[in-house]
């Protein structure tokens, strides 16, 4: 059983998954810090200087220890650029990983030369047509 789960996780589609998780999620932040801070700044300046972290819509106020319950739709209007410029930023790198697969599979392989006794029995065949 040990050397069936070594052969699973060594296999290079697994590695490769892992790999890709991993980058997955730190490209994640990478994006999420440029939606947070380079992109909703500019938009909010755009807009008349609007902070979306702070748009939302108070339920019931705070009073003493109890905190304020609020739809924080701010918040959310930042999710889902952040949600849209990941899945544009995926969408390039899957589009740009076909394009170059598709370049490696136009290249057709040369054709394999036949063992050495079918190039006879092709020159025995030729030299008894000739006669």
């Amino acid at each position: 059983m040990w050397k069936e789960f070594k052969e699973f996780a060594i296999k290079g589609n697994v590695m490769d998954l892992a790999v890709a998780v991993i980058i997955g999620a730190a490209f994640g932040k990478i994006v999420s810090s440029l939606v947070n801070d380079v992109i909703m700044p500019i938009i909010g300046l755009i807009i008349g200087g609007i902070d979306f972290t702070v748009l939302k819509i108070v339920l019931t106020p705070a009073v003493g220890d109890t905190p304020e319950v609020a739809i924080l739709y701010g918040t959310f209007i930042q999710t889902v650029v952040d949600f849209f410029l990941i899945a544009l930023s995926v969408f390039f790198v899957v589009k740009l990983a076909s394009k170059f697969k598709k370049k490696e599979e136009a290249a057709p392989a040369a054709p394999a030369a036949p063992p050495q006794d079918v190039v006879l029995l092709t020159e025995i065949r030729d030299l008894l047509k000739a006669k």
